[in-house]
C-alpha cells in the first residue's frame, strides 16, 4: 500500500515537475515579445488569482478564514508573504532576464533550467552558514555540480559563458534564500495562503518597476498571450495545486527527487519545441549537474540522530 502511494504521489509530481520544466520553454517564447518585468507581472497575476479562488475552496470546507483575524497571524502573513513576495520577484525577474540574454542559438531553456535547479544544492551550503552541518555528499554533490558548470558553460573557453548564465545562476541563490524564507514562515501561515500572497507581492512589485523601466506594446502583450497564461494558470497555479497533492501522498525523499526532474523535462522541451539541441559538452554538464542535484538530496544515515527538515516539502513552492 505504502509503495502505491509513493507511486501515485510520483506521478502527479513528475506531472507538475513536466509542467514547470515546459516552462522555461514558454519563458523563453515569451522574452522574443514581452518585456521580462511585464511578463512577470501578468504571470503572477494570474498564478494569484487562481490560488486564492484555490483558497477560497479550501477555507470554505475547512472553516477558517481566508484572512486571518488574530493580529498575531496577521502579521506572520503580511510579513511572511512580503517577504517571500520580495525574494520571488528578484529569483523571476533574475531568470527572466537571463533567458532574454543569452543569443539565439543557445539552448537557452536546459541551460536556464540546470542552472536554476542548482538551488537544491545551494539550500543545503547556506544552512551550512547558519550552523547546519556539511555532510560528505553534500559536498561530492557540490564538486560533481561545479564539475557539470563548467562543461556545461566554459568547456568551449570563456566565449562560451554567456551573461544569462550568471544572471541564472545569481537566480539561484536568490531561490534559495526564497526557499528558507518559505520554510520559515510555511507552518503558521500554510502553503496555499503564502503561496497567494507571495505571488500578489510579485506582481505588484515587478508591476510598479515594469511601469517605471519598461514601455511595452499591447500588441506584444497579445503577442506573447498563450506563453503567459501557460506560466501563470499552469506553471504557477495548477502545478502548485499538483505539488500540494502529490506530496501528501509521496515520501518526502520520493517527492523531492521527481521534482527535480523539472532540469530534464527543461532540456527536453528545449530540444522537442524550440529546436534548441545540446552538444556533447553541455549533455554531459547537464548530466553531472543533475547527478549532484540527486546525491544532494539522497538521505545517507547518519551516526546521531537529527529532526528531519522540512525543506525538501516547500523547496518547489512557488516556482516556475
Amino acid at each position: 500500500m505504502k509503495s502505491f502511494q509513493n507511486l501515485k504521489g510520483s506521478l502527479i509530481l513528475c506531472l507538475a515537475s513536466m509542467i514547470w520544466g515546459l516552462a522555461f520553454v514558454a519563458q523563453s517564447a515569451a522574452a522574443d515579445n514581452v518585456p521580462p518585468l511585464l511578463c512577470n507581472a501578468l504571470r503572477s497575476l494570474i498564478g494569484a488569482l487562481f490560488l486564492f479562488g484555490l483558497l477560497a475552496v479550501t477555507c470554505r470546507k475547512s472553516g477558517r478564514p481566508i484572512f486571518p483575524k488574530t493580529p498575531e497571524l496577521r502579521k506572520k502573513t503580511l510579513v511572511g508573504g512580503a517577504l517571500c513576495g520580495l525574494f520571488l520577484t528578484v529569483s523571476v525577474n533574475l531568470q527572466q532576464f537571463g533567458i532574454t540574454y543569452y543569443p539565439a542559438g543557445v539552448a537557452s531553456e536546459a541551460r536556464a533550467g540546470f542552472l536554476t535547479a542548482l538551488y537544491v544544492i545551494l539550500v543545503p551550503l547556506i544552512s551550512v552558514i547558519l550552523g547546519k552541518r556539511l555532510s560528505p555528499a553534500l559536498i561530492a554533490a557540490v564538486i560533481i555540480a561545479m564539475v557539470g558548470i563548467w562543461f556545461l558553460c566554459f568547456s568551449g573557453g570563456i566565449d562560451g559563458f554567456y551573461l544569462g548564465d550568471l544572471l541564472i545562476f545569481l537566480c539561484s541563490i536568490s531561490f534559495s534564500l526564497h526557499i528558507l524564507t518559505i520554510d520559515h514562515y510555511v507552518d503558521a501561515v500554510g502553503g496555499i495562503a503564502l503561496s497567494f500572497w507571495q505571488f500578489s507581492v510579485c506582481a505588484l512589485l515587478s508591476g510598479i518597476l515594469s511601469l517605471c523601466f519598461e514601455t511595452p506594446s499591447w500588441q506584444s502583450v497579445l503577442d506573447a498571450a498563450p506563453q503567459i497564461l501557460y506560466l501563470g494558470l499552469f506553471s504557477s497555479g495548477i502545478a502548485y495545486t499538483l505539488q500540494i497533492v502529490g506530496q501528501k501522498f509521496a515520501e518526502p525523499t520520493v517527492a523531492s527527487l521527481t521534482m527535480s526532474l523539472e532540469s530534464v523535462f527543461a532540456a527536453l522541451g528545449g530540444w522537442i519545441i524550440a529546436g534548441n539541441a545540446l552538444s556533447s559538452h553541455e549533455l554531459l554538464g547537464c548530466l553531472l549537474v543533475f547527478c549532484g542535484i540527486i546525491l544532494a538530496q539522497i538521505p545517507f544515515p547518519t551516526k546521531k540522530k537529527t529532526t528531519p527538515e522540512n525543506l525538501e516539502l516547500s523547496q518547489d513552492l512557488g516556482r516556475d
